[in-house]
């Protein structure tokens, strides 16, 4: 599998294409920037490789604990967490779970505080008229989630069909055949030595064929 500096460059390398062609089609930056920022950000911190000890986990700091519970549940390079779509409203799912959980404490300390207090109903509809009326940037940032999401299976596939093709093997041999024989290995004190002797010192050496 690809490693997770590949998956960046992936990611790092895709983003002006996203943006551009996003603003291309619907001629809207604002829709643009949210396609581009959950793109980077399921690309970076939010990808498919959450259900491991990856690049994606490390990188919550010490948030990371939040997703131990997610790869206890979930196998690696399950449909669940590198599905299309699925893995993404799986991740999405999970992720709002936590921040409800945050979100109720708030207004639990806010309420014991004296302050303004929410219902459950009032709660639900807030949520809805947030969701209706900005639908179309909640669409954006899901589409760019799942683009970010989608480079991470494209490379993950290309990668394994490429190892399993016989065009690796060609290509090894190729290589292995002109590639000059390998030097072997010294200590860093002993090749430091050898490189500050002057060319008398080291003299020639000729290898027996």
């Amino acid at each position: 599998m690809p490693s997770g500096r590949t998956h960046d460059r992936v990611t790092l390398w895709s983003l002006p294409l996203i943006a551009g062609g996003t603003l291309f089609t619907t001629s809207r930056a604002d829709l643009a920037f949210w396609v581009s920022g959950g793109f980077l950000f399921s690309g970076l911190i939010f990808g498919p490789d959450l259900d491991l000890y990856s690049f994606h986990y490390q990188r919550w700091g010490k948030l990371r604990w939040l997703w131990r519970p997610y790869q206890k549940a979930i196998k690696h390079r399950s449909i669940w967490s590198h599905g299309p779509i699925v893995g993404t409203i799986g991740r999405i799912l999970y992720l709002s779970l936590w921040l409800g959980l945050v979100g109720l404490l708030y207004l639990a300390i806010n309420q014991l505080a004296g302050g303004k207090t929410y219902t459950g109903k009032e709660l639900i509809e807030m949520l809805q008229h947030s969701i209706v009326s900005h639908s179309s940037v909640y669409l954006a940032l899901f589409f760019g989630l799942e683009l970010g999401a989608m480079s991470h299976y494209l490379s993950d596939w290309l990668v394994s069909t490429y190892k399993r093709s016989s065009l690796r093997n060609i290509w090894e041999s190729r290589t292995k055949f002109k590639s000059p024989s390998k030097q072997k290995k010294m200590p860093v004190k002993q090749a430091r030595k050898e490189s500050q002797k002057s060319p008398r010192e080291k003299g020639t050496k000729r290898d027996d064929w």
